[in-house]
């Protein structure tokens, strides 16, 4: 993953230049924040905190981007001398990974010396955006499987190798069984699953000859493809071949991937030749541009598929490709500030989202409040970092997904459905209502 200081866009550094030469150090409290949901989704999960604490922990500005910036001649030799020591000093309070979330509600906070708030802005923005919107759609897939298994099969439409791991890192906190992306495997201690290519087949002379060789050299067992040439064909030759490796004892073949045609009629001739071959424990893996209506229009039909590979539409979030989000200032040297732009207002301050429930524990409403105020609700945004340093426990991904699972049961069932739903409603209290004309009246 990207971590270095110049990852970032130029006017961060022409503002902390000049926050540098104007002596400005004060305190700086920044909000990142979702104006609103996208087309089609009824709430969002919050992730990629992890990456933004790695980032924050280790921001540095090496000599080789020093000497760049030196050279560009758009920065005094004093801010680059200053930039040497520089250092993520601040705190950093967010979601918990795996916590649904609305619109209008922000996701974190960033508090530290305006200089540094400023500089973290672009890349905190882009490590949060694409794990948010892509375990937000993920999750629908997860919904409309109904207990059947969903792969990451994303990693070669991915925009970028980084895209493609965090991708598959969003994928299963969002409740993917494994991955095909075996670098997010390794990094993250993600199950694999995978099978074959249809070039695998076709390289060999014969389908018998490519699936006798496939189950004969993957030990671990094997998921055949069985659309290259002709499906009921295919399967007749997987029935035989794995009756005949039981016998022998010289192979497996767990799985077969179907990965085009009428993907319901094709499971179903392949339920019913594995089971009159007494194969019933072989699965059944269907792929091919699948998302979250075509997984519940497959299990709505009652396909006998266990488990969906799916790649191009969750790892781009094909439906909905970028956040309506925004990094914002909210409060400088004690005092609140706010944008009044119109359709892009920020709330002033500092602030914390607050959740009420009911007695059964289901969301009723959030309330936007002032981290000083007494709102009703429990508090959702908890401390991450503390003067640079992280203060919260480790989480593991297994974690984080009981958290988006618990998260889940809190959910009204018309949210967690496929259809657009009445938004929950996310209140302003009255304390930060207040600022806000408070403020505005200093800053007409």
């Amino acid at each position: 993953m990207e971590t270095g200081a110049l990852l970032t866009d130029l006017y961060e550094l022409h503002m902390m230049q000049s926050y540098h030469a104007l002596g400005m150090q004060g305190t700086a409290v920044f909000d990142m924040a979702v104006r609103k949901l996208p087309e089609g989704r009824n709430f969002l999960v919050a992730a990629g905190i992890e990456q933004v604490i790695d980032y924050l922990t280790g921001l540095r500005f090496t000599d080789e981007d020093l000497g760049w910036l030196d050279n560009t001649g758009k920065f005094s030799s004093a801010f680059v001398r200053w930039l040497a020591d520089f250092r993520f000093t601040g705190c950093l309070d967010a979601l918990p990974e795996g916590t649904v979330f609305f619109g209008d509600e922000h996701v974190l906070r960033v508090t530290a010396p305006i200089a540094e708030a400023q500089l973290v802005e672009s890349r905190i923005i882009n490590l949060m955006q694409l794990p948010i919107l892509v375990a937000s759609k993920a999750v629908r897939c997860v919904l409309a499987a109904q207990g059947r298994e969903v792969i990451d099969f994303g990693l070669r439409r991915a925009h970028g190798a980084e895209a493609a791991v965090l991708g598959a890192r969003a994928c299963f906190l969002a409740g993917y069984s494994a991955t095909a992306t075996v670098q997010a495997g390794q990094r993250f201690d993600i199950p694999l699953a995978g099978t074959l290519a249809h070039a695998f087949i076709q390289a060999h002379d014969s389908e018998e000859q490519a699936f006798a060789a496939a189950a004969r050299t993957c030990p671990g067992g094997c998921a055949l493809l069985v659309d290259t040439y002709d499906v009921p064909r295919a399967l007749d030759r997987v029935a035989r071949l794995a009756l005949h490796l039981r016998e022998k004892g010289e192979g497996r073949i767990d799985a077969v991937r179907i990965d085009s045609g009428d993907l319901a009629a094709q499971s179903r001739l392949a339920r019913g030749v594995l089971d009159q071959a007494g194969l019933g424990d072989v699965r059944i893996i269907v792929s091919g541009d699948l998302d979250e209506h075509r997984i519940a229009t497959l299990v709505g039909e009652g396909a006998p598929i266990d488990a969906f590979g799916v790649g191009t539409q969750v790892i781009t979030s094909a439906d909905a490709p970028c956040l309506d989000c925004a990094y914002k200032l909210a409060e400088y040297e004690g005092r609140p500030r706010r944008k009044r732009s119109a359709g892009r207002q920020s709330w002033p301050g500092r602030k914390q989202l607050y959740r009420c429930r009911d007695d059964d524990g289901a969301i009723v409403h959030d309330t936007i409040g002032l981290e000083c105020e007494a709102v009703q609700g429990c508090p959702l945004l908890e401390p991450m970092m503390r003067d640079g340093k992280r203060v919260c426990p480790d989480a593991t991904l297994a974690h984080l997904r009981q958290t988006l699972r618990t998260q889940l049961a809190s959910l009204s069932p018309e949210l967690l459905g496929l259809g657009p739903a009445r938004a929950l409603p996310v209140h302003i209290s009255t304390g930060l209502r207040a600022l806000v004309e408070e403020v505005d009246r200093h800053f007409p």
